[in-house]
């Protein structure tokens, strides 16, 4: 995650109000109960790419003997593995 976690919320909140205020949504639930749903919302959003290079390392990990003898590139080999999976599953980083 790019920013800090507490900022989530802050954020979700301001962009709640500033919908608000400028008349673009009408909520149908209560103001808190819809910030909240937001914030969820948005950790999820960020933490894609946190889930997805966890997932790569794991699955970098039957090659670390390779990688310790210098016959694989650990950060070359992590970007292309990571590549192909966002390619994959159609993920936007």
């Amino acid at each position: 995650m790019r920013i800090p976690k507490g900022w989530v919320r802050v954020l979700s909140r301001e962009i709640i109000e500033n919908l608000l205020s400028k008349e673009q949504v009408e909520l149908k639930a209560p103001r808190e109960q819809v910030v909240n749903l937001l914030e969820e919302l948005v950790i999820e959003e960020l933490t894609v790419e946190d889930t997805l290079n966890k997932e790569v390392r794991e699955m970098l990990k039957k090659y670390e003997g390779e990688i310790e003898k210098g016959q694989l590139d650990y950060r070359r080999l992590f970007e292309m593995t990571k590549q192909k999976l966002v390619k994959e599953r159609n993920i936007i980083l």
